[in-house]
């Protein structure tokens, strides 16, 4: 026998064509309705589940592949941003060694008495993914394939029996009409052959007749058995695959979700010393901006206690070190005018200061609101010793050596603790009105 291939003989081929071609011929019937069809509505149910647990699983194994590339792609984000930290953190800076410390181990934290830096934290993460959630849904995948070539298989040889078994049927019922025509030929025979003769012609006719039959049995019944057994074996195991999902499912989930618990939990302890020294240096910023405000202004300070006698008894002034502005809610609209203050608004001159012309002349304008010099609504007027940046429409813009007036709020409430509402004196002086007025932290100011 001719060889047309590596394990493939003119045989086999032949063979396998001819049952393509009665698989072919076999549907066209079943779908034009002249051949029944064996159906099993279980099965395609089971079927139907399978085909959508391997699409979900598919997609979950796809997702989770991405999820695994992000990984990887935000530790190479974080390495390469604590590498700029480094890089452009000042030396002079607060903090420059607790922060060098920090971004070269980043950190080098004890933990379970091993030394563990984020670059470990995040090939341990990466890997862990790996290794318990990527391989338990590998693994789960790996069995579909096979599954899926059984089914097709099955459907192959469900044609197979639905064929042989229509053949069989049609041998069985047109056995009658064969023997019928058996009959007639011999008869036929009987006029022209010898006596002798027409035994042997009718035993060989009906012999013809039942091995055909007897093959198209042998054929159905070996069509039955491979089926049946594919069958009986997918029905088994079809429900059990879509019942263990489930716990499939549940590993990949919980084992993803403990080594996201763990690694964010760590990584938040070190984003909070990072979080720190950004506070503290924020912190000596402001201490730092403030004393060299106060070195500018320290001449003039000193100056200006000669010019006011205080009691030999009286303790030393502390120096006032300014902190960052009060926070505010949201700027308001600028307050309408204001009549004037109460009487509880009204400042007590200090009992141990002497009578000087600007101190008389402060409490004879505070005693008098309404005075055409000042302003309604006056109480006092402060001094700034720091200055001061306005960052909303509604404050007020200091300097060093600015003497503002101090006016009430036309609403108390809407007062915010360590702000005060003002106007600079030079502005009233020159016009008369307190449209520029604005709010301003108290803090940076001492009252005159």
């Amino acid at each position: 026998m001719a060889e047309m291939g590596k394990g493939v003989t003119a045989g086999k081929l032949a063979s396998n064509v001819q049952k393509r071609l009665t698989r072919a011929q076999e549907k066209v019937l079943q779908k034009l309705g002249k051949a029944d069809e064996t159906r099993d509505a279980a099965f395609e149910e089971m079927v139907a589940n399978f085909n959508k647990q391997m699409t979900e699983g598919t997609k979950l194994q796809k997702d989770m592949k991405a999820y695994l590339v992000a990984v990887k792609t935000m530790h190479d984000a974080s390495r390469r941003l604590q590498d700029c930290l480094a890089e452009m953190y000042e030396p002079d800076w607060f903090g420059k060694e607790e922060m060098d410390t920090l971004i070269e181990e980043m950190i080098e934290k004890e933990m379970d008495n091993n030394l563990e830096d984020t670059d470990t934290l995040w090939l341990d993460y990466h890997q862990n993914i790996m290794d318990k959630s990527m391989t338990t849904l590998d693994s789960y995948l790996t069995q579909f394939p096979d599954i899926k070539a059984r089914i097709a298989k099955r459907d192959r040889k469900m044609v197979d029996f639905d064929s042989a078994r229509h053949h069989f049927n049609s041998l069985q019922k047109g056995k009658k009409k064969d023997e019928a025509k058996i009959a007639k030929q011999a008869a036929l025979l009987e006029m022209a052959a010898p006596s002798w003769a027409q035994g042997l012609i009718s035993a060989h006719q009906v012999a013809q007749t039942n091995l055909s039959f007897n093959q198209a049995e042998e054929e159905l019944g070996r069509a039955q058995k491979i089926f049946e057994e594919l069958n009986v074996e997918l029905q088994d195991e079809l429900p059990a695959l879509f019942d263990n999902r489930v716990g499939v499912y549940v590993n990949a989930f919980q084992s993803l979700a403990g080594h996201q618990e763990k690694f964010h939990g760590e990584m938040s302890k070190l984003s909070q010393n990072l979080n720190d020294i950004m506070t503290k240096l924020e912190e000596q910023r402001e201490l730092k901006k403030a004393g060299t405000a106060e070195a500018k202004t320290g001449e003039g300070a000193k100056s200006e206690e000669t010019n006011h006698s205080e009691s030999a008894s009286s303790p030393p002034k502390a120096v006032q070190r300014p902190g960052p502005p009060p926070s505010r809610p949201p700027p308001r609209l600028t307050p309408s005018q204001h009549v004037g203050p109460t009487e509880d608004e009204v400042s007590v001159p200090d009992a141990h200061s002497d009578s000087s012309s600007t101190t008389t002349t402060e409490q004879s304008a505070v005693t008098n609101g309404s005075d055409d010099k000042l302003p309604p609504g006056f109480l006092y007027k402060v001094k700034a010793i720091h200055e001061y940046a306005a960052t909303d429409a509604d404050e007020l813009e200091l300097k060093i050596g600015d003497v503002v007036l101090v006016l009430a709020f036309d609403n108390p409430d809407e007062q915010d603790d360590g702000w005060l509402l003002g106007v600079q004196e030079s502005h009233w002086l020159q016009n008369k009105d307190i449209s520029v007025k604005g709010v301003f932290p108290e803090n940076f100011t001492q009252k005159v």
